[in-house]
């Protein structure tokens, strides 16, 4: 899509609790994690300049129904529970594909198009548990679905839903060794 141009730091989004627009310029010079997920997602890698944001999405089974106060009310008392916070920042509920998908999804599906090695996985049978038109072939295709962001503002990895948080957290080691290297 030649529509989509720069980097993350171009786009930004509406904390959770709707008490703030963050631009992503803020993370400049940091490695981010993009989830479409909040859940339960540690965060051991700050020392190396990482931070996580969730972006819950209700497009894959309906299984996001709540609004954004029962989104936070739930981790906290429900799953995880046990009066959880989330030690990164999560923002407002919106779509990740299709017509009204967030401006910086479509950035990194698209400057981001192949997905990590060995990891592809297909739409399988979209009834019933797809909600958005039209379907195509970047889009994310599920809960969980993760992009990693250099320091430079651009997409460096791509993982699909059903690789293990070790295999993330390996390769998210690796990428860091690796820019040490180059430094």
């Amino acid at each position: 899509d030649p529509k989509v141009t720069g980097t993350i730091y171009d786009y930004g989004a509406v904390t959770l609790n709707g008490s703030r627009y963050m631009p992503f310029n803020e993370y400049r010079g940091k490695t981010v994690l993009f989830v479409n997920y909040l859940g339960n997602t540690p965060i051991e890698l700050k020392d190396n300049g990482f931070t996580i944001l969730g972006f819950p999405c209700n497009q894959f089974g309906k299984q996001e129904p709540g609004s954004d106060q029962e989104i936070l009310s739930g981790l906290m008392h429900v799953r995880p529970g046990n009066g959880f916070l989330p030690n990164f920042v999560l923002f407002q509920k919106g779509d990740v594909n299709g017509l009204n998908e967030q401006k910086v999804y479509t950035f990194l599906k698209v400057f981001f198009f192949l997905p990590h090695p060995s990891h592809g996985q297909s739409f399988g049978n979209p009834t019933g548990r797809l909600f958005w038109e039209p379907l195509k072939v970047n889009d994310i295709k599920w809960n969980f679905e993760k992009f990693l962001v250099g320091p430079d503002g651009k997409p460096v990895m791509r993982w699909f839903p059903r690789v293990s948080v070790s295999d993330v957290r390996a390769d998210i080691l690796r990428y860091f060794s690796l820019c040490k290297k180059t430094k």
